[in-house]
């Protein structure tokens, strides 16, 4: 069993999972409890569950080919397979009633047509920020910024790393107001960190002073299997049990978090190499505990990944017709919405 705590390769190119074992596992998620690096508010079980359904628009390393891996210096070269399913996505959830909440990394608005974005817009989906290049946030090295400046470092023109990020998140701000003409919806971390910006005060003092509210940096350690090895009832118990520290919360500045929940598609496909079938017991499972226990789900996908695993909205038709089953005990909802219940 492997454990995962970032949804994504380190900005190297190296794993930032680490092997561990149940006992590992289960000490390290103790000791992130215990740190009380972050002040989580559970959800209110007397309150409806609200299960966002949010989509990453970069194009993802290994997709469409597993031997893919230029994508990771292209993030915004979205190819029209990707495009198609974003747009096909949005219609089926605001057909269940709900609405998608997707982060665009800021070079998809210089592609020449982004009329595919501006009909999800107007259809009363909102778009966030993922930074312009895919960007590690929490970076203080060159090297560990994006696979972009280390091949082109002149890129940066002797910018230092935190004003290299800083840059990174405006432009996006100003090419969303110059393609879309609205502002971000909030701000999500490229990769997702096993304790959000706890340890990272002045990226978060950074983000508060740009303008947000609210965040999606977190993403719990949980249990993942061997490549193409299919998730016991251990893997799958856990990766549910995993959600309790998935769930809004106030940093101690005010900033709210708002995380992404276990298990991502690039956890599931990209590190477990998992069946489709296999993914889809796994959402049940997370989708019924939430709903069962008045929670907080926030699905984390990327179209460029599901187009190719998952091409039959099994994943997004799912828990549209999970939520539909709680009649008013759930709803599908946007981050700025599950935001507005956390106290700060």
């Amino acid at each position: 069993m492997k454990e995962t705590g970032n949804t994504d390769e380190d900005k190297t190119g190296k794993s930032a999972r680490p092997t561990m074992t149940r006992r590992d596992w289960l000490l390290a998620a103790t000791s992130l409890a215990a740190s009380n690096l972050v002040r989580p508010v559970l959800a209110d079980t007397r309150k409806p569950a609200q299960i966002a359904i949010t989509l990453d628009l970069e194009m993802s390393r290994n997709f469409p080919e597993w031997e893919s891996t230029h994508w990771d210096y292209e993030k915004g070269n979205l190819n029209d397979e990707t495009k198609r399913y974003s747009v096909e996505a949005a219609r089926r959830v605001k057909a269940a009633g709900g609405v998608l909440h997707l982060f665009a990394v800021g070079r998809v608005f210089e592609q020449p047509d982004v009329g595919w974005l501006q009909e999800i817009v107007k259809s009363g989906h909102p778009i966030g920020n993922h930074t312009y290049d895919h960007v590690n946030v929490t970076a203080s090295r060159v090297e560990d910024l994006q696979f972009r400046f280390q091949r082109a470092p002149w890129l940066l023109r002797g910018q230092s790393v935190a004003d290299a990020i800083r840059e990174n998140i405006l432009l996006t701000n100003a090419a969303m107001k110059a393609r879309l003409g609205i502002g971000p919806a909030g701000f999500r971390t490229p990769g997702g960190f096993g304790d959000g910006l706890a340890k990272h005060a002045p990226v978060r003092s950074m983000l508060k002073e740009i303008g947000f509210d609210w965040i999606s940096s977190l993403y719990p350690p949980h249990p993942n299997t061997e490549a193409m090895q299919e998730p016991d009832n251990d893997v799958l118990k856990a990766i549910v049990a995993a959600l309790t520290r998935a769930q809004p919360f106030a940093y101690p500045d005010g900033l709210i978090e708002i995380p992404m929940s276990p298990i991502s598609d690039i956890g599931a496909f990209r590190n477990g190499r998992w069946k489709l079938e296999w993914f889809l017991k796994s959402i049940r499972q997370c989708v019924e505990w939430t709903i069962e226990n008045g929670a907080v789900f926030d699905f984390l996908a990327h179209p460029s990944c599901l187009y190719v695993v998952d091409p039959e909205f099994k994943a997004i038709d799912l828990i549209c017709q999970l939520v539909r089953d709680a009649g008013d005990r759930a709803s599908i909802v946007d981050l700025g919405t599950i935001a507005g219940r956390v106290t700060r």
